[in-house]
């Protein structure tokens, strides 16, 4: 039987001599590309805070759209993935990237000056569909332009890249709310996109598929539509602190169905936007499998972590940046190194040890109180950056080397995909179930107030203390339950991210393949002759 992989075997002409002396160059300007889309996401979570506080110094954001600011342009973005990887091979990625950049530069001027929740969360979905072209002919462009033995090395460099925006958006939304408006945050995002476009013009070569397939409208649309209506109904789930209210479960049920309807017609199509049939690949699959976990437990924890310095702790937006330099660090360091594990031990113990890792860091949120020691949390922000990156690098290489290199936009929208869908699922479940734990858990001690106001104050420590402060001198007693509340919240959260990363770690060390034996001597030879011919 024809796996990915053998069908992944180098085809065709070696990179132009012109285009190869200039890789290294052409990835740094793909790295700015990524930076805007990762960096974009990582300065959000700082601001998440100040956008939830009422006008003027926010828009009075409440936990659910905070969440839909996020997941709007999540799932606008996973949703069209698809798409934009096919639309890359055919028409060009180069084409593709330069459009994505200037959708991406004006949703993000718009979003800037949103006058309400809403109008943050429509223009965040305009911000989604620039970055869904933007994200996946990066890749495609790097596995065009690198010769496969050096891909493993350029994809661990691209994948340091994100720990590297991880770094720079925390500390550059602390230090824009620290001196401007709420909106600075995505302005910022601006001159980078015209930075990027002037270097991808000058720098950056068009490659497309010589045998594209059509475009795929229809599986576009049952896979947005399934997406929404099921995040839509976890979000509305925790929402009203019960799965099983009618709505819920009408609306996840619908979501399930379209999905489950995609996958069908993506089966029988003759044009598909995915090929199913690369997921019978163990391999394929439980890479895919891990980035989905691992984004699905990473992401959640990220939302309410922000919470609990800023909210718990009383740090401010600039300082909450700085505390997460040692998980960016870690992938910086990292990532580009992690082939190296993977030459010596292989992809299983490499990416099994990872995902470990991150579990074992999701669980130890579950020890923090308010009077941890910070040095603490700082730990177990590194560990999980060291795990991060002996996860993301080996199940890159694994992903983007099973399917032809002209076929590289259509992987790396797969890798994408998984990675943007287990990231909205995770801010959605996860986010739920600090919802619905911390309602239960303060409800009690909102009896005394208004019923209205009531409902509202039990959606977020940040509503809460908000209720309070409105309150004066009355509203002091609900300061320390609520800081109580949210402390039982996230353990129970972080627990749940910890039973997903296990699951992830049971997945990769079933499917991925472990240390490939050393070629005998002759077979050295061949592989040398075939490289230099």
């Amino acid at each position: 039987m024809t796996t990915p992989a053998d069908r992944a075997a180098p085809t065709g002409p070696r990179i132009p001599e012109a285009v190869h002396r200039r890789r290294w160059a052409i990835l740094g300007v793909l790295m700015l590309s990524l930076l805007i889309v990762v960096l974009d996401n990582s300065i959000l979570n700082v601001a998440i805070k100040t956008i939830s506080t009422p006008a003027p110094t926010g828009l009075g954001a409440t936990q659910s759209e905070l969440e839909w600011a996020i997941n709007a342009y999540t799932l606008v973005f996973a949703g069209l993935l698809f798409t934009a990887g096919l639309l890359g091979d055919r028409l060009g990625r180069k084409k593709v990237l330069l459009g994505g950049l200037a959708v991406f530069g004006i949703g993000s001027a718009l979003a800037a000056f949103s006058g309400s929740p809403g109008e943050l969360i429509a223009f965040r979905a305009v911000m989604g569909l620039g970055a869904a072209f933007v994200m996946p002919a990066t890749l495609a462009v790097l596995m065009n332009v690198f010769e496969r033995e050096e891909q493993p090395k350029a994809i661990g460099i691209w994948a340091g890249g994100v720990g590297l925006a991880i770094a720079i958006g925390p500390i550059t939304g602390g230090v824009l709310l620290d001196h401007f408006w709420w909106g600075s945050v995505f302005l910022i995002n601006v001159p980078i996109v015209l930075l990027a476009l002037a270097l991808m013009l000058w720098l950056v070569p068009d490659s497309r598929d010589p045998k594209p397939g059509r475009v795929d409208p229809v599986g576009v649309v049952l896979s947005v539509v399934g997406l929404v209506l099921l995040v839509y109904g976890i979000i509305k789930g925790g929402q009203l602190a019960d799965f099983t209210d009618a709505t819920v479960l009408s609306t996840i049920g619908a979501g399930l169905a379209v999905l489950v309807a995609f996958v069908v017609f993506e089966k029988r199509s003759d044009h598909p936007s995915i090929d199913v049939t690369y997921f019978k690949n163990k391999v394929f699959s439980s890479a895919i499998a891990a980035i989905a976990l691992v984004f699905f437990a990473l992401m959640g924890v990220t939302f309410f972590s922000v919470f609990y310095t800023q909210s718990v702790r009383g740090y401010s937006p600039l300082q909450t940046g700085l505390l997460m330099l040692p998980l960016a660090a870690a992938q910086m360091i990292f990532a580009p190194r992690a082939r190296l594990l993977v030459d010596r031990f292989g992809n299983k113990a490499t990416t099994t040890a990872g995902m470990l890792v991150i579990a074992a860091m999701l669980a130890a949120f579950a020890t923090l109180e308010a009077d941890t020691p910070i040095w603490i949390l700082e730990v177990i922000f590194f560990l999980m950056g060291t795990g991060m990156a002996h996860i993301m690098t080996p199940v890159s290489v694994v992903i983007m080397q099973a399917l032809p290199r002209e076929k590289a936009g259509s992987a790396s929208a797969l890798s994408n995909t998984f990675r943007q869908v287990g990231g909205a699922l995770g801010i959605a479940v996860l986010g739920s179930v600090l919802s619905t734990a911390y309602r239960t858990g303060i409800e009690d001690r909102l009896g005394t107030l208004p019923p209205a106001v009531r409902h509202t104050a039990g959606e977020s420590i940040e509503a809460t203390l908000g209720v309070a402060a409105k309150l004066g001198p009355e509203g002091k007693t609900l300061v320390t339950p609520a800081y109580d509340a949210f402390l039982h919240a996230m353990h129970i959260t972080a627990l749940w991210g910890a039973g997903v990363a296990l699951v992830g770690t049971v997945v990769v060390a079933l499917f991925l393949p472990g240390k490939p034996p050393a070629p005998q001597q002759g077979e050295e030879e061949k592989e040398l002759s075939d490289t230099r011919s």
